[in-house]
C-alpha cells in the first residue's frame, strides 16, 4: 500500500521505515529532515498517486496549529474518496473538527493515537483508531505493519482514538510518578538499601513489573543516582486535558492530578528533587525527550 508520511521526526521517521519493511511505500514529507521525497505538501500529493487506489496522508506533526494548517491544506489538495490520518497527540475535539472539515469534501480522517516512542521500529506501536468502519478498512494493512500482535484498537468515531490516548497519557504520568516516588523512598532509606538491585528483582514476578520499571533500570544503568540531570520534568498536553476531562465529567482522578502538579512543581523549582528526576529520566527513555543536565556530586561549574 502507498502513502505519504507528513513529518519525519523521531516517531514519524520511524513509523515510516516499519512501514517500508513489512512492503509499504512510503513516500516522506519533511522541510528539513534528510532522505525526505517531498519538501512541501505540493511536492507529496503527486506523489501518491497509486492505480486509482484512494490517496492516504498520515500527519505526524506537533498537536495544534501546525496539525490544523496541515489538514486545512490536505483539505485543499487531496480528493474525495481520500483518507487524512492523524497519528500525532491532538486534542480528541481538535480532531472532531479535523473530521467534519474533510467530510465536507468527501474525504475520510481516522485519529489514531499513536504509543510506542523511540521503541516503536523494533517493538511496534500501540494503536487506539477512532473513524468510522469504512475509513478504518481503508487503512488496516497500515495499523497491521505498524502494532505489534493486539496493540491495535478500533476505538469508536472520530475522536475517539485520540481520547484514549490522551487517558493512556494520564495514566501514563500516574504509573511514572508511582514508580519514582518508590525509588526516592527507597534511596533516603537509613537502611543502606541497594536500589537499583531491589528494583531488578521487581522486573520478574512481581506485580508491579513493567516495561516502564525496565526503562527506570536502564536509566539507572546509564546514571546511577540521576546525578548527571536536573529533577525538571516537562508536561505534555495529554495530561492537562485528561485532568481537565474528569473535572468535567465528575470523576475522582487524584493519582493522575497529583502526577501533572508535581512536575508543575518541578518546573517552578531547583531540579534538586530526586522522583522528578527519574521521571525526566524516563521521559528520555521512552520517548526521546530533552532532559535538563546537572552538575554530578563533586564537581563544581
Amino acid at each position: 500500500m502507498k502513502l505519504g508520511m507528513i513529518g519525519l521526526g523521531k516517531m514519524g521517521g520511524n513509523m515510516a521505515e516499519r512501514l517500508r519493511r513489512h512492503g509499504h511505500d512510503v513516500v516522506g514529507m519533511d522541510p528539513s529532515a534528510d532522505g525526505a521525497d517531498a519538501r512541501t505538501l505540493d511536492e507529496l500529493i503527486p506523489l501518491l498517486d497509486a492505480d486509482g487506489q484512494p490517496r492516504i496522508a498520515w500527519v505526524m506533526v506537533p498537536a495544534g496549529p501546525i496539525t490544523d494548517d496541515t489538514i486545512t491544506q490536505l483539505a485543499e489538495r487531496l480528493a474525495e474518496g481520500d483518507v487524512v490520518i492523524d497519528g500525532g497527540n491532538s486534542n480528541y475535539t481538535d480532531s472532531q473538527r479535523h473530521g467534519a472539515l474533510l467530510a465536507d469534501h468527501g474525504i475520510g480522517f481516522v485519529d489514531c493515537g499513536t504509543s510506542g516512542g523511540v521503541w516503536g521500529l523494533e517493538e511496534g506501536y500501540s494503536l487506539m483508531v477512532g473513524g468510522s468502519d469504512a475509513d478504518v478498512a481503508t487503512a488496516q494493512p497500515i495499523f497491521d505493519a505498524l502494532a505489534p500482535e493486539h496493540g491495535f484498537a478500533h476505538c469508536g468515531p472520530v475522536g475517539s482514538g485520540h481520547y484514549v490516548k490522551m487517558v493512556h497519557n494520564g495514566v501514563e504520568y500516574g504509573i511514572m510518578q508511582a514508580y519514582a516516588e518508590g525509588y526516592a523512598i527507597l534511596e533516603k532509606s537509613d537502611l543502606d538499601i541497594d536500589s537499583r538491585a531491589a528494583l531488578g528483582a521487581w522486573r520478574e514476578g512481581s506485580v508491579v513489573r513493567s516495561w516502564l520499571l525496565d526503562l527506570l533500570v536502564r536509566a539507572l544503568d546509564a546514571d546511577p543516582g540521576f546525578e548527571q540531570i536536573k529533577g525538571v520534568a516537562a508536561d505534555s498536553g495529554e495530561g492537562r486535558w485528561t485532568v481537565n476531562e474528569a473535572v468535567r465529567n465528575g470523576v475522582a482522578a487524584p493519582v493522575i492530578s497529583a502526577a501533572l502538579f508535581a512536575r508543575f512543581v518541578s518546573q517552578e523549582e531547583g531540579g534538586d528533587d530526586l522522583a522528578m528526576k527519574v521521571v525526566a529520566a524516563l521521559r528520555q527513555q521512552f520517548g526521546g525527550h530533552a532532559v535538563e543536565l546537572g552538575t554530578p556530586a563533586g564537581e563544581q561549574h
